[in-house]
This record gives structure tokens, sequence and C-alpha cells, in this order.
């Protein structure tokens, strides 16, 4: 039992949990799910929402395949992959508007298009389908934390400057702002899709600077 145990914290299991979190992030390095990381930035609540959804259908979706995966005929296997990701995503879509339906209605049609999420697809067809459940789970937690990781700094940066706000609760005072006296206007371009872009390119270049053996 316990060299079980040593082998589900083995130092392999690590590098797979951890890789994606800096090294091998799915969007500073390998640069996918770009279009959600833009269009689901604009406040925090929403970015930290969309990660984890993206991480807990990751780290299921992979368990799910690679179960089966000795069982899934070659020619059919992303069908089986779509169908497993989208039952996934039928429940947390509806686990969200149960729960937390205001984030639902600002994420919008973006759940549903988790199915399309290019991390979660590659993870699929190039993890799980070659490896074992506990690896296969790593791997589909370090991914989508690694995806959360970039959705939580760009939407951080989006909503304080764009509207001098965190979850909803305002950081700037009112008394900064130009109408009561200071000097302080709220940032109206960080609203937009275009300044997502620039931000996720800064947070790839950063990364990109400070882990310079990075192909």
């Amino acid at each position: 039992m316990e060299d079980k145990n040593m082998s589900l914290f083995s130092k392999e299991n690590g590098e797979v949990f951890m890789s994606p979190l800096n090294l091998n992030n799915p969007i500073t390095v390998q640069v996918l799910g770009i279009c959600s990381a833009l269009a689901v930035t604009s406040q925090l609540k929403p970015a930290i929402v969309m990660g984890l959804s993206v991480t807990v259908i990751t780290a299921f979706a992979n368990v799910i395949i690679s179960l089966l995966r000795k069982t899934i005929p070659n020619r059919i296997r992303i069908i089986v992959q779509l169908v497993v990701v989208a039952a996934l995503v039928t429940i947390v879509s509806n686990v969200l508007k149960a729960y937390v339906y205001d984030v639902s209605v600002q994420l919008s049609v973006y759940v549903g298009l988790i199915i399309t999420n290019c991390i979660l697809m590659g993870r699929l067809e190039a993890f799980a389908m070659q490896n074992g459940p506990w690896e296969s789970f790593l791997d589909g937690i370090g991914n989508g934390l690694g995806y959360a990781i970039v959705l939580v700094i760009v939407g951080f940066v989006r909503e304080i400057l764009g509207f001098g706000s965190l979850m909803g609760f305002q950081i700037i005072p009112d008394s900064a702002y130009v109408e009561n006296g200071g000097l302080y206007i709220n940032n109206g371009m960080m609203t937009m899709p275009a300044m997502a872009l620039i931000i996720v390119a800064c947070v790839i270049w950063a990364h990109r600077a400070y882990n310079k053996d990075i192909a």
C-alpha cells in the first residue's frame, strides 16, 4: 500500500501536475485557449468561474477518457471525446445557473463553447488517450489551473483599471475620481477585448522573459 501511495505522488506525477502551471502553460507557452481568455476577463469573478469550470471539466474528462481509452475504436475517438465533454459542460452549466446565476449570465455562451476549447481537446487526445486515470487527472487539473491563472491575472488588471473594482467591490474610492475632485479616471479601453489581447501578450512576454529556456 505504501509503494502504491508513493507512486501516486511520484516525481513524474508531480511534473505532470506542475509543468502546465509554468514551463508548459497552455496559454503562455502553447498559446491555446486565447479566445475565451479575451471574452470572459473584463471582470475578475467570471474569469475565476470560467477558469474553475475548465479545470473541473478537463480533469474529469481526462479521467473518463483514460478509463475508456482501450475500448474506444480509433475511428470514433474524437466523437466519444466530444460526447464526454458535452455531458460535463452541460452539468457544469446547470450548476452555474443554479448557484451563481449572475455569473452564468455574464459568461453567456462561453460556457457551452468550452466544448471547443483547444486545451481540453488537446489534453484528451495527447495525454488521456495514452495514460492512466490518475496521471490524466493530474494533467487535467494542472492544465486547467494553468489556464485559470492567466485568466485571473487578466481579469484582475482589466477590472481594477477599467471599473475601479474587484469582484464587484469598489477598490478605488469615489474621492479619487475627477468628478469628485480627484485625479483618477477609469480606463474604458480596459473593458474592450482588444485590451485583453494586449494584456495576454504582456503576460506571455513576461513569462518567457523570466523562463528564458522556453523555446
